[in-house]
């Protein structure tokens, strides 16, 4: 067994995939309409399906807002820099909300961004 996907509501579809392409550098891996159920299915990854956990972005016609609740978290993502994938995501348009440092009461460097529905994202120095 494995994990397949993530997946989360998107209020603007073209505007999300522009993030986790261009910001995180992701891949827009498949897309699909679906007329009949009145929405449209992208997934994104750094790798085929086939072998890697991706994030099924979903985006229901005519929805341009979702309330953010209070059980997700975030979505983790390992690079090898914090620091220098903070400053270029920021060139990219990326909104960081937690900068590049030491977490709380340790010593791994992470950092926080947010995607454009407000997903948070967290930068996680791997070594």
């Amino acid at each position: 067994m494995r994990i397949l996907h993530t997946m989360l509501r998107v209020a603007n579809l073209d505007k999300s995939i522009a993030f986790y392409t261009n910001v995180l550098g992701m891949k827009e891996l498949r897309r699909k309409e679906y007329p009949e159920g009145k929405f449209t299915l992208a997934f994104v990854g750094y790798g085929d399906e086939a072998d890697h956990t991706v994030i099924e972005l979903t985006y229901n016609w005519g929805v341009d807002h979702y309330e953010m609740g209070t059980a997700f978290g975030h979505i983790a993502i390992g690079v090898p820099d914090v620091y220098d994938a903070c400053e270029k995501m920021k060139q990219m348009g990326g909104k960081i909300i937690r900068d590049a440092g030491p977490m709380n009461a340790g010593t791994t460097i992470i950092a926080f961004l947010e995607d454009p529905d407000g997903y948070q994202i967290e930068l996680i120095g791997r070594e």
